[in-house]
C-alpha cells in the first residue's frame, strides 16, 4: 500500500513514483493507446467526437496524444510543454474546439488522463501526493506565485488529503544521497526542458537517519527547449521568411522578428495559430519581397509541423552530443530542411544560454560561500545534461572523479515519493499556495 506519491510534472516527460513503508519505491506505469511505459510525454490531444455527445473531446495524453494528433491531421488540437505556462500571467488560457482552457484546466485534464492509464496501479490510497517545482519557472517574468496557486487548484481536483512541494534539485539530491557512503556537501544540477535548476546540500546521517542542511539554491529559465530554439532559429527561421522585408506605402521594413520567435518555441505554435499576431503575419504575404518564405511559414503552422520540427531538432542534438557533425532534415522545408550541422556552429548559437546557465552556478558557489574543491559529489539529471558544453561548465570547475549521472528520467519522481515517506517533510517542502 503506497503512502506517498511523487509527481514529477516536466516540461517534457512526467513521472510518478510511489513509496510505502521502508527505502523501496517504484515507478507507476501506464497503459495507453500507444502501448505500456513509466514515463509520459507532456502532451495532450482533444479531438470531436460525436459519439461521446455534442461538444464532446476525445482526449489523449503522452505518447497516445502525439499518435492522435499524427492521424488525425487537421481535425486534433495537441498541446506540448503545458508547464511552460504555469508562471506566465499573459497565459490566461486556450480555445481548443471552441472550450476555453485555463492551465489548470489543462493540468487536471492530463493528470487524470494519466491516472486513467494507469488503472489498479494507480496509489488511490496515498495520504500525500508530493509535486516537484523548478527553483525559477520558465518565462520573461515568470510568476512563481501564479505558478504555485495553479498548480494546487489542479493538485486538489484529484482528491489527495495532503498537498506538498519540494524543489525538483532537492528531491534529485535525496534520491542520489540513498548511496552516499559517508557525509558530503552535493551539489545537483537538473536540466530540465525549461529551467536549469541547481541545489547545493549538505548530508549527515544522524543515528542511521538522513539530515540535510540546504545551502542555497540557483537557477535560471534556460534549458533544452532554449536550445531548441536556438537551433531552429538558425536552422529554419531564415528558409521561411526572418531577415526577408515586405513593402508598406513605398517602404521597404523588416518582417518582425517577434514572429520568428514563435515560430522557435515549437511547443506554442497551436497557441501561436490562434493568435491575432499570426493574423496579422498572413495579411503580409502580398506584400512580401520574397512572398514564398512566408507562404511557406503559413504552411507548417496550418499543416501543424511543430512536432515533427521537435524530432528533427531533437535528433540533431543528440547526435551533436556524440559526433563533431550531424545531419539535420526536415522534409517539411524540401531541399531547405537537409542541412549539416557542426557541434561548434550549435555551440556559438547557445553561447549566451551557456553563459546564463553558468552565472547561475557561480552565484550558487558565491553566495553559499562554497569554493569547487569542497563539494564532494556532482550530480548531473536531466536530458540537456548530455550536452558537452553543458557538461563542459561542470568538468572546468570539479574534478572529474566527483561527477555523477544516472536516473535522468525518474530520480526527480523517486526522491519526491522517498522524501513523502518522511516524518520531518516539513524540513524539505517550500510554500505551495499563498
Amino acid at each position: 500500500m503506497a503512502n506517498a506519491l511523487g509527481l514529477d510534472f516536466g516540461t517534457t516527460n512526467t513521472v510518478l513514483a510511489q513509496a510505502s513503508q521502508g527505502s523501496d519505491t517504484t515507478s507507476i506505469r501506464f497503459t495507453s493507446p500507444a502501448g505500456t511505459g513509466d514515463t509520459v510525454r507532456t502532451a495532450l490531444s482533444f479531438i470531436k467526437d460525436p459519439q461521446l455527445g455534442a461538444g464532446a473531446l476525445q482526449v489523449e495524453a503522452g505518447q497516445a496524444a502525439i499518435r492522435a494528433f499524427i492521424a488525425n491531421p487537421g481535425e486534433c488540437r495537441y498541446l506540448q510543454s503545458i508547464k511552460t505556462f504555469a508562471a506566465s500571467s499573459l497565459f490566461q488560457g486556450t480555445l481548443v474546439h471552441a472550450r476555453r482552457f485555463q492551465f489548470e484546466d489543462l493540468m487536471e485534464v492530463f493528470l487524470k488522463r494519466i491516472e486513467a492509464y494507469a488503472g489498479d496501479n494507480w496509489p488511490s490510497t496515498a495520504k500525500r501526493i508530493v509535486t516537484g517545482r523548478p527553483v525559477h519557472f520558465a518565462g520573461a517574468n515568470p510568476d512563481a506565485g501564479l505558478a504555485m496557486r495553479r498548480y494546487s487548484e489542479a493538485l486538489t481536483r484529484l482528491g489527495f488529503p495532503e498537498l506538498h512541494y519540494v524543489y525538483e534539485p532537492v528531491a534529485a539530491a535525496f534520491y542520489f544521497a540513498q548511496n552516499l557512503k559517508h557525509d558530503a556537501t552535493v551539489l545537483v544540477a537538473d536540466f530540465g526542458g525549461g529551467t536549469s535548476d541547481f541545489s547545493l546540500i549538505r548530508f549527515e546521517t544522524v543515528a542511521g537517519r538522513i539530515r540535510i542542511s540546504p545551502l542555497g539554491q540557483s537557477g535560471v529559465g534556460v534549458a533544452g527547449d532554449q536550445f531548441d530554439a536556438r537551433m531552429i532559429d538558425h536552422l529554419v527561421a531564415p528558409e521561411i521568411g526572418k531577415g526577408s522585408q515586405f513593402k508598406s506605402f513605398g517602404k521597404r521594413l523588416d518582417v518582425p522578428d517577434s514572429y520568428y520567435r514563435n515560430f522557435s518555441r515549437w511547443n506554442q505554435l497551436s497557441i501561436f495559430k490562434t493568435t491575432k499576431e499570426y493574423a496579422d503575419l498572413k495579411t503580409l504575404v502580398r506584400q512580401a519581397v520574397e512572398p514564398e518564405k512566408l507562404e511557406m511559414f503559413i504552411d507548417l503552422i496550418e499543416h501543424d509541423e511543430g512536432y515533427l520540427l521537435h524530432q528533427a531538432v531533437s535528433a540533431t542534438k543528440m547526435a551533436l552530443s556524440g559526433d563533431e557533425e550531424a545531419l539535420f532534415h526536415f522534409s517539411a522545408l524540401g531541399k531547405a530542411g537537409e542541412k549539416t550541422v557542426k557541434r561548434k556552429d550549435f555551440e556559438s548559437w547557445i553561447d549566451a544560454d551557456l553563459a546564463s546557465i553558468t552565472g547561475a552556478l557561480d552565484e550558487l558557489l558565491v553566495k553559499t560561500g562554497t569554493d569547487a574543491g569542497s563539494v564532494d559529489k556532482v550530480f548531473l539529471t536531466g536530458g540537456t545534461s548530455f550536452v558537452p558544453a553543458v557538461r563542459r561548465i561542470f568538468t572546468e570547475r570539479f574534478a572529474a572523479g566527483r561527477i555523477e549521472s544516472g536516473g535522468e528520467l525518474i530520480s526527480i519522481a523517486h526522491g519526491l515519493a522517498l522524501i513523502g515517506q518522511r516524518d520531518d517533510i516539513e524540513q524539505w517542502t517550500v510554500p505551495g499556495a499563498a
